[in-house]
């Protein structure tokens, strides 16, 4: 259910879907005259992706359903703060796993080569799992405790400014989690680990998920 109330609008498919993919193409396409790295720039896709679906398409669905009263009813029934959190973040993480599959498999039609060793790959998966309940937990943060209009524009700011400024497409420092995602994953792509990106991601998502265990709040 939580799946298909993300996937509910023509705004949530276009940051799920449309605007990885047209990175992704024209990043392969043309990236390599702007100075990118194209061997782990299919890495950077998938970490952007998972940007936008677990934060920015969380936290504006999570929002609106908050205003129209659809989280209201759930409070008569078992359903907690964590379970939605986890709801929630399962969502994404099917949605997510969706996208990096269809990721991976444009660029490897292009000629993407990863230098994959299972390690690498066990530290993708980890780092991915880890990034989306960091990015859920900020989402709801956002969307239970602002109203509807004001999560959607600061969803949409902060998304931008993590795209442009948070290390998913080129290194940065990995303390935001942005940065240690991206970090993480174009390790991986190049047979590498990256421990002090897990690291500074799950830190990240055990006090990002447990702030907004206690401060959402279930009506506008």
């Amino acid at each position: 259910m939580e799946l298909r109330m993300l996937l509910r609008n023509g705004e949530q498919l276009l940051l799920a879907f449309a605007i990885p993919l047209g990175l992704l193409i024209g990043g392969l396409a043309w990236g390599q005259g702007f100075g990118l790295d194209l061997a782990v720039f299919p890495a950077s896709v998938v970490a952007v992706a998972t940007w936008s679906t677990a934060f920015t398409s969380l936290a504006v669905a999570t929002g609106f359903e908050r205003r129209y009263g659809v989280l209201e009813r759930l409070v008569a029934t078992p359903l907690t703060r964590a379970d939605l959190i986890a709801g929630k973040a399962l969502a994404a993480t099917a949605l997510v796993s969706v996208q990096a599959a269809l990721l991976s498999a444009v660029a490897l039609v292009w000629g993407w080569r990863p230098a994959w060793t299972p390690a690498g790959a066990a530290s993708a998966a980890v780092a991915i799992g880890l990034a989306i309940a960091a990015f859920a937990g900020l989402g709801l943060l956002l969307a239970g405790t602002l109203k509807a209009e004001v999560t959607l524009a600061l969803a949409n700011l902060v998304y931008l400014a993590g795209l442009a400024l948070g290390g998913l497409i080129a290194d940065q420092p990995p303390w935001l989690p942005t940065a240690a995602l991206g970090s993480a994953l174009r390790a991986a792509s190049a047979g590498a680990g990256a421990p002090l990106a897990l690291l500074v991601l799950a830190a990240w998502a055990v006090a990002l998920t447990l702030i907004a265990r206690k401060a959402f709040r279930w009506t506008s």
